[in-house]
């Protein structure tokens, strides 16, 4: 039974190498930051039209981004978008955070084919939207305690 689950995951690796970069195979399969952080300083939750959702978590320390997580339930191509985004955020100033891109996770990933590029679009925008929740709530401190993340 083992040597047929071995054939089978070989074959299926193949078929995906066909298609993607080893980045964004290795993504996919081993996603980083999926950890949920708690009491995060900023959080982002965008939705695609085909309805996959993707969350951001951020951790600040002296104006840079010194944590980040991702959730979706979505496909494994918007997995490794998330997992990427999360790693290029980190270490980075909040503005720099904010100007992450869709080209800026589709060229970190090697890129994607052209029906799935939309999953770094929403991985773009759930960042942007966790680091403006972080930019409000440095203005407005006391909103992070209602807040239901």
């Amino acid at each position: 039974m083992a040597d047929k689950f071995d054939e089978l995951e070989k074959e299926i690796l193949e078929a995906m190498r066909k298609i993607y970069s080893e980045t964004v195979i290795d993504h996919a399969m081993n996603p980083r930051n999926t950890a949920q952080i708690q009491n995060p300083d900023g959080f982002g939750s965008t939705a695609s039209a085909c309805g996959e959702t993707m969350e951001i978590r951020l951790k600040t320390e002296d104006g840079k981004i010194a944590d980040a997580s991702f959730w979706t339930n979505g496909c494994s191509t918007t997995v490794a978008c998330g997992s990427m985004a999360s790693e290029l955020v980190k270490g980075q100033d909040i503005s720099q955070a904010l100007a992450i891109s869709q080209e800026d996770i589709l060229e970190a990933l090697n890129g994607l084919p052209k029906g799935n590029r939309h999953c770094a679009a929403l991985a773009a925008a759930a960042v942007r939207a966790a680091v403006m929740d972080c930019l409000a709530m440095q203005k407005e401190p006391w909103k992070k305690a209602y807040r239901k993340c």
